[in-house]
């Protein structure tokens, strides 16, 4: 869904068309880095200083008001997503904001747009450059969160489940981590299905919150054998399942599934136990994902499938399913549950909340300043030692920041 190169603002902009008003008034903006593979530290907040870009046809400057944070960050923070360009580079896939300016042939999209965004990476800043093609109006009632909420987990819940396993009337299915981002966006779009089951795994105190939210049976994989407790519902097994887990409970979840059932694969996070890579974990993973050849799969009357939103590269299916989205937001039948929001200044603490798997929903980051009053949440993560130029010296409010100058 994406274009093959990151955001230009990642990139010194070219010398060549710029204009003397546009010299004189460089862009500023925010923005969070990786800087390098490995913990929390590695993703930096700097604040960047280039010349105004210059649109090519058919891109939009946008004003991110708010951003997505997906488990594929915590993935591409440790060296793990292979979609991600290598450091530095700023991450985020997902947001919402407002136009700008708008270059030629752009003829849907104006300045002063609310717009949701995608792109494969570069969404942590300030200011982007994206294709019109990849932005879509938000509807009035909704939230700049609720904006950078939608896109990523709900085009990979809505295309599995009614692209892939074809759900109907009457069927199951099991979505684990129920009480994340994708977990909700699953249990919402099920419930636009009559008699649709709906097993879920999450800790204990979860249950409440996620039962509330549409899952027929909460089960809490941290004390219980889930795959024992739904053959004690649902002996037979189940007709879905989505898993985002890998290794073993893939073939858990093989083993669950009744004939002519589908199991879809999206994600590996048994591999991530740490702030950095664990390469047991990932061997560990590995070393017990399902094997099957065609004729034990044949034999079984099951399907297996892999879905992996980054490598849907068919825009025209993107944007018909976004708009289908935006359709079920219109008429009340999802809403994204926000879990959080943590301005730039505090992403250790959103990655933190994220790893040790305490949101109930999605988390949000912020690009706005954090104003003076308000109490952090924890204290500023250490700063490099970067040669700080005459804008930071002068504006105090930046002292957690690097300060960027683009190279001309």
């Amino acid at each position: 869904f994406l274009k093959k190169r990151p955001d230009r603002l990642n990139y010194p902009p070219q010398e060549s068309g710029s204009s003397p008003a546009a010299e004189e008034k460089p862009l500023s903006f925010r923005s969070l880095v990786l800087t390098g593979y490995g913990g929390y530290d590695k993703v930096k907040l700097q604040v960047k200083t280039q010349k105004q870009p210059q649109l090519e046809a058919g891109e939009v400057l946008v004003h991110v008001k708010a951003c997505g944070l997906n488990f594929a960050e915590l993935l591409g923070r440790q060296g793990l997503y292979e979609l991600l360009p290598a450091p530095p580079v700023t991450m985020g896939m997902e947001g919402s904001g407002v136009i700008e300016a708008v270059g030629e042939d752009v003829k849907d999209r104006k300045v002063g747009d609310r717009v949701i965004v995608l792109s494969r990476s570069g969404m942590w800043q300030e200011m982007v450059v994206v294709s019109a093609n990849l932005t879509f109006p938000m509807p009035e009632q909704m939230s700049f969160e609720e904006g950078a909420a939608i896109p990523v987990n709900y085009l990979t819940a809505y295309m599995m489940l009614f692209e892939m396993a074809n759900v109907r009337p009457g069927k199951s299915v099991l979505i684990h981590m129920a009480a994340g981002g994708v977990g909700f966006a699953v249990t919402q779009l099920c419930q636009t299905v009559p008699d649709v089951t709906v097993f879920g795994t999450a800790s204990a105190p979860k249950h409440e919150t996620i039962a509330q939210g549409g899952v027929t049976h909460p089960i809490d994989y941290r004390t219980k054998d889930y795959v024992e407790e739904i053959r004690k519902i649902s002996p037979k097994g189940v007709d879905i399942v989505l898993d985002p887990l890998g290794g073993s409970d893939t073939q858990k979840g093989f083993s669950l599934l009744k004939p002519l059932g589908t199991l879809i694969v999206f994600g590996a996070a048994n591999c991530v136990t740490g702030q950095k890579k664990n390469l047991l974990a990932m061997a560990k993973t590995w070393y017990n994902q399902l094997s099957l050849n065609t004729l034990k799969l044949m034999q079984s009357n099951k399907a297996v499938c892999g879905f992996h939103l980054g490598y849907i590269t068919d825009e025209q299916l993107i944007s018909r399913t976004m708009f289908k989205l935006l359709e079920l937001y219109g008429q009340g039948k999802i809403k994204p549950r926000i879990d959080s929001c943590y301005h730039f200044e505090e992403v250790t603490d959103a990655f933190r909340r994220m790893h040790e798997r305490q949101n109930i929903g999605k988390i949000i980051l912020l690009p706005e300043a954090k104003k003076e009053e308000e109490k952090p949440k924890s204290s500023p993560e250490p700063i490099e030692n970067v040669e700080k130029t005459e804008a930071a010296v002068n504006d105090k409010k930046e002292e957690t920041t690097e300060e960027v100058k683009a190279e001309d």
